[in-house]
This record gives C-alpha cells, structure tokens and sequence, in this order.
C-alpha cells in the first residue's frame, strides 16, 4: 500500500466519520468516530496494510507538529484563558491521567492477550 493510499485512506475514515456525526447528530468528534470505524476495519481485516503501519509510524514520530495550530490558536485566546486558569488547569491534569490510566490498562490486556510477547 503506497503512503498516499495510506494517506487516502486515513481521510476517507475521517469523512465519513465526520458524515456519520452530522447526520446522526452525535455528540463526538468526526475524526474520533473516524478512528473506531478504521479500528473496526482493521479488526474485521485481521492485520493492518503494511504502508497504513508505515505512514501512521511516520505521522506518529512528529505528532508533536501537528499540535503547533491549536497551541497558537489557544494563545490567541490567552485573556479569556488567563481569567479562567482554574477549570483548564483541572482539565489538562484530568485529561492526561485519564489518558495515562487508559493507556497503561490498555497495554496490560495487550499483554495478557498476547501472553506477553508484544513485538
């Protein structure tokens, strides 16, 4: 699978995550209904496209560039933020213990499933 199948394929998922959100007006974001309906692909498949591997590697090694606009775009909001450090302040250390919890729970079951032997 070429990158720019790869590449297609990610933004195929996300439209139509995007499209299923809208029309059946769902409280999530387009791009995370997006991810499960690849995620669902992909167990229904049974193994994942070498180049889709390839290219979500790649895009994952510089995750961080992707963060750049919404940084800049918070910043530009920085009056309001500053008088409402409080409640963002919690959901920053909120959302990254959830996210660390989730990730540790998932990785243990990984574990177990595979009986260890994660490569």
């Amino acid at each position: 699978m070429p990158i720019l199948y790869a590449i297609a394929v990610l933004f195929i998922m996300q439209m139509l995550g995007e499209i299923l959100v809208r029309l059946l007006g769902l409280p999530l974001p387009g791009p995370l209904v997006g991810l499960m309906l690849l995620l669902a692909a992909l167990v229904v498949r049974g193994k994942t496209p070498k180049g889709l591997h390839d290219t979500t590697n790649h895009l994952l090694q510089h995750l961080m560039l992707l963060f750049i606009p919404p940084i800049a775009g918070v910043m530009q909001h920085f009056g309001r933020l500053s008088q409402e450090w409080l409640p963002f302040l919690v959901a920053c250390i909120a959302g990254a213990a959830i996210t660390i919890v989730v990730t540790a729970l998932t990785f243990h079951w990984v574990l177990r499933r595979t009986n260890g032997s994660v490569s």
